[in-house]
């Protein structure tokens, strides 16, 4: 008998520190699934916190990734944007395009039932993106735009910009980007939305996403919500400590201070949508390439270890990081 297969997996081994680690390949069982990765994706907001350490003690098994292993704050192999091809299991899904929520791994086992197909309308590497729309979806259940809203985007990182991409398309829906980073005028202008200073950005606005993952960020949709209006929190801050401004307009405008998190589906829609569901219609609005404009930074597999510690320092300008697994050569 010859050796047992090997994979090489992603893990972080303490904060700041990170190395690809071999581990057994399991042969996958009667209702498993063996996926070859072609790519995964870096998310930087959550991902960065994983990193660097900052993900706090209490939340530690609500932040857990479904395939994760090991424990916060490391050694722990986490990530959940992999998309791949089926190498063995169910004929039906034999040599089919999948997405699954797991670490960054370049083959894995997984349940069959834990695999989504990808449309064939949409090319495997635009499929990373699908955790993170379906998080922009799930937050505008939690604060649904309406017709004619005049609403403000405060970040405009994957999340924040997929929120306004799906919000634009509400009829008579008007939309401001709002974001310090000279590198966002690319996004702005690859997703058709104007993007503006801070300080000339509309005040009065029915509804504000706030993106940024920054104090100051969430200072300023709190100054551009009109009064009664929602802003819609979509930052994770992590063990970061987070200065609210809520004695200028918070209560003088009767303003609506809105969580959203994706480990549950939004409760306007729990009752009639699963997790599988919400994650195919991320899959299926991929289709449009518009959401190419996320896809803007791609390294190799072997290099992820220095390429988190560069996004996780925040060097660069990347929005979703494309990790290729397939030797160019090959």
């Amino acid at each position: 008998m010859g050796d047992a297969p090997i994979a090489k997996a992603f893990w972080t081994l303490k904060p700041g520190c990170a190395a690809i680690r071999d581990e057994p390949l399991p042969e996958p069982g009667p209702d498993e699934v063996r996926i070859r990765t072609a790519f995964s994706g870096v998310s930087r907001g959550t991902e960065a916190l994983v990193f660097r350490g900052l993900v706090p003690e209490r939340l530690y098994d609500t932040m857990r990734a479904p395939f994760q292993a090991g424990d916060f704050p490391g050694p722990v192999k986490y990530g959940y944007m992999s998309v791949g091809t089926v190498e063995a299991g169910p004929a039906d899904l034999v040599g089919r395009a999948v997405f699954c929520l797991h670490p960054h791994q370049d083959r894995y086992v997984v349940p069959a039932a834990a695999v989504v197909l990808v449309p064939a309308a949409v090319p495997l590497r635009r499929a990373v993106l699908a955790a993170n729309l379906e998080t922009a979806i799930n937050a505008l259940w939690d604060a649904p735009p309406l017709v004619g809203d005049r609403i403000a985007v405060v970040g405009c990182g994957v999340v924040g910009g997929m929120a306004a991409v799906l919000a634009a398309r509400v009829p008579g829906v008007e939309i401001e980007l709002i974001d310090p980073s000279p590198h966002r005028h690319a996004l702005a202008d690859a997703i058709g939305l104007p993007l503006v200073a801070e300080a000339g950005a509309r005040t009065g606005r029915d509804l504000v996403i706030h993106a940024s993952g920054t104090s100051e960020g969430l200072a300023a949709a709190l100054r551009l919500a009109g009064d009664e209006a929602t802003i819609l929190e979509l930052s994770w801050y992590g063990a970061n400590p987070v200065a609210v401004p809520l004695g200028e307009w918070f209560h003088a405008r009767r303003l609506r201070l809105v969580s959203s998190q994706v480990g549950k589906v939004a409760p306007a829609k729990r009752l009639r949508w699963s997790h599988r569901q919400r994650l195919e219609l991320a899959l299926r609005l991929l289709a449009d390439p518009v959401f190419d404009a996320f896809l803007t930074g791609e390294s190799r597999f072997a290099d992820l270890p220095e390429t988190m510690a560069q996004l996780a320092a925040g060097r660069g300008n990347a929005l979703c990081h494309v990790i290729r697994y397939e030797d160019p050569d090959v």
